[in-house]
């Protein structure tokens, strides 16, 4: 078989914050990258950015730098409402290699909308479910894929977040109406779920919610609810992201219990088995930029931040792991298990269609159209 050619990467990254910053800075280190420019409506953070990673340009404006004749492949890390318009507008460039942010979109028209006009360019476009990289998961996936523990039946969900997570996402937007628990953060531990459970089709959702704690920021506080797969597998995926600030977990803490015809695989990611005690003041495990926790944290589960672990400045875990296995999916060809679009989109819809049927107080029958989706 000969060997495929390897494309230089000439690459555009749209978004200058925490995760922008940790994806630029890996692809400054990756050698298959030939060219890189950054782009950020906060021109001081992306000149911040720039200078830190030598970028060869920066500019305010995503059309600027999407144009580019160096560009053949484009992230997209912005706020999580404004994937829209640097997608749609790289696809129009004819750009074929894209990796989006999770979620796709936050309304589940432009997500169809986008989904659609990927598959009609013809285009690779991948979304940063990160935590498909950790290698519990990956060895879990090789189990299932297996056959070792039968065909499943029954999968039980749970995630605990810190409130950290979404006061730091909503406070900085005036779109609130779709930033739910489930949207937001529930879509990763749902992805991974439905990522296990490959080959399944969700048909029904039932599903409820309380918003006792952070209904001044008009988000829910916790979702819970019951999917009904094709096959008659249900699964239970439930998330509060409504835990104190002095939680010790940095952002996520997930349980993932997988009950098959034959076997059982229970999976523990809380991060309890290191913890770190402190008189020291800890900052914030989410800490985007102008965002400061009103309580002091003293106890932390350690490595319980999803993108990984800081060593000398450098982050370690599923984020690079995820990055660099993007640059070689372009670079190189390289098959990898990151999420398509198609699969983002769907994971929008069971989110959303979790908090319609928590809205209406009914069971909500799938696959449901975009249009009843509105909140």
């Amino acid at each position: 078989m000969p060997k495929k050619d390897n494309m230089e990467i000439g690459l555009a990254v749209i978004g200058c914050g925490t995760i922008g910053r940790i994806r630029a800075i890996m692809a400054r280190d990756y050698p298959g990258v030939g060219w890189l420019g950054l782009c950020d409506i906060n021109e001081d953070l992306g000149k911040k950015l720039a200078a830190d990673v030598d970028a060869d340009f920066f500019t305010t404006d995503h059309e600027e730098l999407i144009s580019r004749p160096e560009v053949n492949a484009v992230m997209i890390v912005t706020d999580e409402n404004k994937h829209v318009d640097p997608t749609l507008f790289a696809l129009e460039k004819g750009h074929k290699h894209l990796f989006i942010e999770k979620p796709l979109a936050t309304n589940p028209l432009d997500s169809r909308k986008m989904v659609e006009a990927i598959e009609a360019a013809g285009a690779d476009a991948v979304v940063g479910y990160t935590q498909r990289f950790r290698r519990r998961f990956l060895t879990v996936k090789e189990r299932l894929s297996q056959g070792q523990i039968g065909p499943v039946t029954t999968v039980v969900t749970r995630a605990f977040m810190n409130r950290m997570v979404p006061i730091a996402t909503i406070e900085k937007t005036n779109e609130r109406n779709n930033l739910t628990p489930m949207v937001v953060s529930g879509t990763h531990s749902l992805d991974m779920s439905m990522w296990l459970m490959e080959g399944k089709t969700p048909t029904s959702v039932y599903a409820q919610s309380v918003d006792t704690a952070l209904s001044y920021l008009g988000t829910k506080d916790s979702t819970l609810g019951i999917f009904t797969m094709d096959d008659g597998t249900i699964f239970s995926m439930n998330i509060s992201w409504a835990l104190p600030i002095v939680w010790p977990g940095s952002v996520y803490g997930l349980e993932i219990g997988i009950v098959g015809t034959k076997g059982v695989i229970d999976i523990e990611d809380t991060h309890r088995d290191l913890v770190m005690a402190t008189e020291d003041v800890l900052g914030a495990g989410y800490s985007p930029e102008g965002f400061k926790p009103k309580f002091e944290r003293h106890v932390d589960f350690l490595t319980s931040y999803p993108p990984g672990d800081l060593w000398k400045g450098q982050l370690w875990g599923p984020m690079r792991e995820e990055t660099n296995a993007w640059y070689a999916r372009v670079h190189t060809g390289l098959e990898t298990p990151h999420a398509t679009a198609a699969e983002a989109h769907r994971n929008l819809v069971c989110t959303m269609a979790m908090d319609i049927s928590a809205k209406r107080g009914e069971r909500v029958e799938l696959p449901i159209a975009e249009e009843e989706l509105g909140l």
